[in-house]
């Protein structure tokens, strides 16, 4: 198998709230758009969000855990929880022993943590 990149596919009912929260609140790069999805650079892969036509399904469903969490790394998590206190996202921030991170939800409810890049450097020199 030769894999030319890998990508995260979010399929969503609230699709232009998404697509905002993606490209505005967090400043994800726009590759392309299509009538009904939207694909971003996600820094060595892609994330599309595309609206949910499957389903059926009109409003969410809350989950009963979380299945998912888009983890972005970043160089310092309290600078970039900033970017959430602007535009009003609430977030749960942690320093634990095996990380830094601040945890948050896009429009549709999806989990999305930051963490600090430099620990996740940290943790893969010691495999």
């Amino acid at each position: 198998m030769n894999i030319q990149q890998t990508g995260f596919i979010l399929y969503t009912i609230r699709y232009h709230e998404c697509v905002q929260f993606y490209e505005h609140t967090l400043g994800l790069p726009v590759l392309y758009r299509k009538e009904t999805l939207t694909c971003f650079d996600f820094h060595g892969s892609y994330l599309m969000v595309e609206i949910d036509d499957e389903t059926g399904l009109t409003e969410l469903e809350t989950p009963v855990r979380d299945r998912t969490c888009i983890r972005i790394n970043v160089a310092d998590v309290k600078a970039a929880c900033a970017r959430l206190d602007a535009a009003n996202i609430p977030y749960s921030y942690g320093e634990y022993d095996w990380g830094t991170v601040a945890k948050f939800r896009d429009p549709e409810g999806n989990l999305i943590g930051f963490r600090s890049a430099n620990e996740h450097q940290q943790d893969l020199k010691q495999v």
